[in-house]
C-alpha cells in the first residue's frame, strides 16, 4: 500500500495522519467507517447481529441502518480483514483521484448504485455482509478503465488490470471465503461500467434521446459541492455543439 512517502519529523517513521488526510473525502469516510465498525465489534461495543443485512428487519421493523452497516463490517481483525482494507483504500482512492476527480457526485452515485443493486440481490441470497462485494465492484470498474496497466501477484503471476478482480476472487476462495459475495460485486461492477461508459457511446451512435443514465441529480451535485462546476461544463459542451 502506498502510504504517500510521508515521513515523520522525529524518528523517520510513517506520518500516518498525513497519509490519512491525503485520502480523498469519500474514500476516507468509507475507510474510517469500516475500521471503526469492525473495531467496535471487536471490543463488543456493537454486535455484528445488529449490523448484517436482513430485508425483513429493514423494511418491516424499520432497522434501516442495516442498509449501511452491512457494507462497513469486514469481520474480525485478521489477514482477511487487512486484505480487504488494502484493496478498499487503494482502489477506492484510485477511482476517486482518477476517473472521478472533480466528479464527487458521480462517485457517490456509483457507490449508491452498487449499494442498491447489491441490496436487491442480497434479498434473494444468503448474503449478510456486503462490504467485500462493494470492494470488488470498485476493483472491477478500475480494472476496466485501466486496461493497459500491467500487474503482478506474488511477484511471478503477471496480468493486465481487467483480470485483477478474477485474481482477487481466486485468492479469496483460497483463504476460505464464499465465492457468492465477490461475484455479486463483479456483476454489479459490470452493470455500472456498461451504463456509465458503454451505453452513452451506443446511445450517441444510434441517436437515442436519452444519452446518459448514470447522471447525478442536481441535489447530489449540490451536496457534493460539484453543482456549479458541472453546470459550467454542460454549458461549455452545449456551446461547442
Amino acid at each position: 500500500m502506498d502510504l504517500g512517502g510521508a515521513l515523520g519529523d522525529g524518528g523517520g517513521g510513517v506520518d500516518f495522519m498525513s497519509w490519512y488526510m491525503d485520502i480523498p473525502i469519500i474514500s476516507r469516510l468509507y475507510l474510517t467507517g469500516a475500521f471503526l465498525t469492525t473495531a467496535a465489534c471487536a471490543v463488543d461495543i456493537v454486535s455484528p447481529f445488529s449490523l448484517y443485512f436482513n430485508w425483513s428487519l429493514i423494511f418491516t421493523q424499520g432497522e434501516v441502518w442495516r442498509l449501511v452497516t452491512s457494507y462497513l463490517f469486514f469481520g474480525v481483525f485478521s489477514i482477511d480483514f487487512l486484505f480487504h482494507m488494502y484493496f478498499l483504500v487503494r482502489y477506492c482512492r484510485l477511482l476517486e483521484e482518477g476517473d472521478f476527480r472533480g466528479r464527487t457526485s458521480n462517485f457517490v452515485l456509483m457507490l449508491t448504485f452498487g449499494i442498491f443493486c447489491m441490496a436487491v440481490v442480497a434479498s434473494y441470497t444468503k448474503v449478510h455482509f456486503l462490504g467485500s462485494a462493494l470492494t470488488f465492484m470498485m476493483v472491477y470498474v478500475w480494472g476496466r478503465r485501466n486496461e493497459d496497466v500491467k500487474m503482478s501477484f506474488l511477484g511471478f503471476i503477471t496480468f493486465t488490470a481487467p483480470y485483477l478482480p478474477w485474481v482477487m476472487l481466486a485468492f479469496s476462495v483460497l483463504i476460505g471465503n464464499s465465492i457468492t459475495i465477490d461475484l455479486i460485486g463483479i456483476v454489479v461492477g459490470h452493470c455500472y461500467y456498461f451504463l456509465e461508459y458503454v451505453y452513452p457511446v451506443i446511445a450517441d451512435l444510434r441517436g437515442w434521446r436519452v444519452k446518459r443514465i448514470m447522471e447525478p441529480p442536481s441535489i447530489l451535485h449540490w451536496i457534493c459541492g460539484t453543482y456549479v462546476e458541472d453546470a459550467a461544463m454542460v454549458q461549455d459542451h452545449e456551446h461547442q455543439d
